[in-house]
């Protein structure tokens, strides 16, 4: 027998199956916006004349709220938006340490341009303006590890001055700074000793350092030499080893910026 449907029934089956529909389609998530890349609002970049003095480069202190650099290659500029040593950039080109830029950068309103802050927006400007392309690689590499001496530590506590990795003098025979991390100390010890240096002492805490060394060992000099020095002012060594170094690969950089 041919069954009958009452047609009242059948309408409010239609309708509880449309409701059903339309909540599942209200309760699926809308697209999740993607944020955009933080930028400097406006930024120009002028190349130094050829015959300019590397030696006069500088840039300025983070949370000025603006982004000044004179003199400087881009290499500097790849080591301040990457927080890298230049030990860790592979596939330099030949001009990149000796072609020259001068940079004034303005971020966005209520920005101080802290490290945190200026890094990002670097990192934009050198991709937007140079079309630098660069990967991350971990190589293994001849260096230090910095290490805790058997006496133990002998470091003198931050008193927070300034802005973390504050260097008052790191040059030839000076290690001077004030809110150094121990990952901090052990980047500017990579320049100094010639080869990467790795944290391994486990300490986590920000220092005032201080010392001054022989940053030639075999010339007459009444100053110990760099791990001497070292061990005397922090109780800290430099241990050689083989050592795991982050590497930025760079990929493709243009040598001349965009235009304003």
């Amino acid at each position: 027998m041919r069954s009958i449907v009452n047609p009242q029934l059948r309408l409010r089956q239609c309708a509880y199956y449309l409701l059903r529909s339309t909540l599942a389609l209200a309760i699926i998530p809308p697209a999740v916006a993607q944020t955009p890349p933080a930028a400097f609002e406006v930024a120009s970049i002028r190349r130094a004349p050829p015959d300019t003095d590397p030696m006069t480069g500088h840039w300025s202190f983070p949370g000025i709220g603006r982004f000044n650099a004179t003199h400087v290659s881009l290499a500097r500029l790849i080591q301040l938006a990457y927080n890298i040593d230049d030990s860790q950039i592979a596939n330099q080109p030949r001009w990149l340490e000796t072609s020259l830029y001068d940079v004034d950068a303005k971020p966005e309103a209520g920005v101080h341009l802290s490290l945190e802050e200026l890094r990002p927006r670097l990192q934009n400007l050198l991709q937007e303006r140079f079309h630098f392309s660069a990967h991350m690689e971990t190589r293994s590499s001849r260096g230090y590890a910095l290490v805790i001496a058997k006496d133990g530590p002998s470091l003198t506590p931050t008193k927070g001055d300034h802005f973390p990795g504050w260097r008052t003098n790191v040059s030839s025979g000076h290690m001077r700074g004030v809110n150094w991390s121990m990952p901090w100390l052990a980047q500017y010890l990579t320049s100094a000793a010639g080869f990467p240096v790795v944290d391994q002492t486990g300490l986590t805490g920000s220092y005032d350092i201080g010392f001054d060394y022989n940053p030639k060992p075999d010339a007459d000099s009444p100053l110990p030499s760099l791990d001497v020095a070292l061990k005397q002012a922090t109780g800290l060594l430099l241990k050689p080893q083989k050592v795991p170094v982050e590497t930025l690969v760079i990929d493709s950089i243009d040598e001349v910026p965009t235009a304003n």
